[in-house]
């Protein structure tokens, strides 16, 4: 009978990888990330595993140096959490839709509460008006009438004709402005 691949054991040892990145990151993201890079790891090294030996102890040892690893990485980089460094580095794309967006943008912060929330389950999210209706706690007319009140709205504020497209570069953006799914 041939031996097992140690692979198949790889998956038995998830949950206490997880609690032990956990541990060390504090951060249930980054931890799945710390997860995810010792699998693979293990798995494009798996000819390393002597096998007889613990699995669970040469995965932690994986982990733990993965995790090492990326503290000695992140002393070497720039934070720049605020994106102020990169703004200065990076030029924006210049295309018509960056204007426009910036346009909808402006327009689509004016909207109140209501409308945009409708507006973004509705033309955004996709939600049917009797989805987004049960999710607000309000009737279905009210929802399509504060998609419909909004819509009208922004393109009002956005300066367009009832008939005439905008060009938009984000699908949920061309979306929310849209005209909305029949119900």
């Amino acid at each position: 009978m041939k031996d097992a691949d140690p692979r198949d054991e790889l998956v038995s040892h998830l949950g206490a990888m997880r609690a032990f990145a956990m541990s060390l990151t504090r951060n249930s993201a980054t931890a799945d990330d710390l997860v995810q890079d010792t699998l693979v790891k293990a798995w494009t090294n798996i000819e390393k595993y002597e096998a007889g030996t613990n699995m669970r102890a040469w995965l932690f040892t994986i982990l733990r140096n993965t995790y090492y690893s990326m503290l000695r990485k992140r002393k070497r980089e720039v934070a720049d959490a605020d994106d102020t460094l990169a703004g200065m580095l990076a030029e924006k794309p210049a295309h018509d839709g960056r204007l426009q967006m910036r346009d909808f943008e402006e327009a689509f912060a004016q909207l109140n509460d209501e409308q945009r929330e409708a507006l973004v389950l509705v033309g955004a999210e996709g939600f049917a008006y009797e989805e987004a209706a049960e999710m607000t706690g309000v009737a279905v007319g009210t929802v399509k009438s504060r998609v419909n009140r909004a819509r009208a709205r922004l393109a009002e504020l956005m300066h367009l004709d009832e008939n005439e497209a905008i060009e938009m570069t984000d699908q949920v953006t061309q979306a929310i402005v849209n005209s909305a799914p029949a119900a």
